[in-house]
């Protein structure tokens, strides 16, 4: 079952939005990858979906930062969702594709429960803060500035493609389920 992006998910912030946006879609295509069983596409979404996340954590904390919020619990839980993620990733690439049917639920509802806990749990609790702001707002930016957020993105896809934006090491801390 396709994940959807609703108003409902709104974080009150345009470049939130969009990265869960954007996230939302890589998520769909790795279940979509999951349900066809192909691990040599599982592995190049996986890492899409933490190359993204690395621009998606790094634009939180920047607005974070700037709206003064407590950015020390949110920080750890993005590092758990990459080790989880990892896990996942390793775990899905060396079944190469031998997973039965009540794996394929299983992966695809962890990955969907996820990326709906990320927004609704660890990124909602800064939407009244954004809220009182304009819905584009970007630390720094002025008036006459609309391309000051695209450029942050861009650049630190760019230190992503060059491999300046690195995912902590894998740490194995809750087991997933084994399925033949």
């Amino acid at each position: 079952m396709k994940l959807v992006w609703t108003k409902e998910l709104s974080a009150g912030n345009a470049v939130i939005d969009s990265d869960h946006k954007n996230l939302i879609a890589v998520v769909n295509g790795i279940e979509r990858a999951i349900r066809a069983r192909d691990y040599s596409v599982i592995s190049q979404a996986f890492e899409l979906l933490e190359g993204w996340l690395c621009v998606h954590f790094a634009n939180e904390e920047k607005i974070a930062r700037a709206v003064k919020f407590d950015f020390s619990k949110h920080k750890r839980a993005q590092q758990y969702s990459l080790k989880e993620l990892q896990c996942l990733r390793n775990e899905l690439v060396g079944k190469k594709g031998i997973w039965c049917e009540s794996a394929i639920e299983h992966y695809a509802h962890f990955l969907r429960r996820w990326m709906t806990e990320h927004i609704v749990k660890i990124d909602m609790p800064m939407k009244p803060m954004l809220q009182t702001l304009d819905y584009k707002f970007w630390p720094g930016w002025k008036e006459g500035e609309t391309n000051y957020a695209a450029g942050h993105v861009a650049s630190l896809y760019l230190q992503l493609s060059t491999h300046q934006c690195h995912a902590p090491p894998r740490l194995m801390d809750s087991a997933m389920p084994e399925f033949s």
